[in-house]
């Protein structure tokens, strides 16, 4: 019997490479599923997913506000920022009042990097960028360019933008570049959010599938992550060719920042963040619902 294909759409990036090592390499078992693998940004893979065109990729926590209708969450693959996460940078130090007035280069609309800067920026933001009689969602009034998140630092470096808001190895080395932080979003929301972490990725399964499917390909990508966790030094070795200049030091540390506990479930602590995040995103009017959060089990 031919094996079922189903589209897995994730970053080329180190962290995402080492969860998939394993059903990369045909490590695992697949039980009659074969993944085809589809290697994009994720701004681009949030785009796809509104319009429902993986079977399973991850998205943003910000885009899955907009994709809860065609999509459930599987319990494994999350991002979290847990005491850290995107970061503001510049070539000086500005206050939060500061950078409400500056050009700030993002990653893409529909990150939860940019949905965090929002709930950030909330309180600086004049009061003629509130919810409109003509919009159900708040319209930003801020000034902001949207730049592949790879070129954020020479963004910032050439005067194109005074602020960029970096996610990915960009938190491991925008010292090389002679950038200060101005705010890191991951430490702000745990501050104000009891310690939790900064939900910021999931994956995510096209609704299509009955439940039953849906949680044999949930364990076998949880299977995935827990392959790659118990035999790192290989799976960190399959991510390297991802790394973008990054060493082999600093891409485990970097894949240890985001393939950890809260990758192979979310648990309670990481639904409750992910309530609060688009919850306060509803409430400031930056999403058009509050979705619910639909998880396989």
């Amino acid at each position: 019997m031919q094996p079922t294909t189903l589209t897995l759409g994730h970053s080329p990036d180190p962290d995402d490479a080492f969860m998939f090592y394993a059903l990369a390499k045909d490590l695992i078992p697949t039980h009659g599923f074969r993944f085809e693998h589809i290697l994009q940004d994720i701004q681009t893979l949030n785009e796809r997913a509104t319009r429902g065109e993986l079977d399973i990729t991850a998205v943003s926590i910000h885009a899955y506000a907009h994709v809860s209708d065609k999509y459930a969450l599987l319990p494994s693959g999350a991002s979290m920022g847990d005491g850290y996460g995107p970061m503001l940078v510049a070539k000086r130090k500005y206050s939060r009042a500061e950078v409400a007035k500056k050009k700030i280069a993002v990653p893409g609309t529909m990150t939860s990097a940019f949905l965090a800067l929002q709930l950030w920026l909330a309180d600086s933001l004049p009061q003629s960028a509130q919810r409109t009689p003509h919009s159900a969602l708040h319209i930003p009034h801020f000034n902001y360019v949207v730049v592949p998140f790879d070129q954020i630092f020479q963004t910032v470096r050439s005067g194109q933008a005074d602020v960029g808001l970096i996610i990915h190895e960009g938190q491991l080395t925008y010292q090389n570049e002679n950038l200060v932080v101005c705010e890191d979003l991951g430490v702000w929301w745990g501050r104000e959010n009891d310690g939790l972490p900064l939900p910021l990725g999931g994956n995510v399964i096209r609704k299509k599938f009955s439940p039953a499917v849906r949680r044999k390909i949930s364990d076998i990508l949880t299977a995935s992550i827990q392959f790659s966790l118990a035999h790192r030094a290989e799976a960190v070795q399959h991510a390297l060719q991802y790394a973008r200049d990054m060493g082999r030091d600093l891409a485990d540390k970097f894949v240890g920042m985001y393939v950890n506990h809260w990758t192979l479930d979310y648990g309670e602590q990481g639904r409750e963040a992910m309530r609060r995040f688009l919850g306060q995103a509803f409430e400031h009017g930056l999403i058009p619902r509050r979705p619910e959060l639909e998880f396989v089990v």
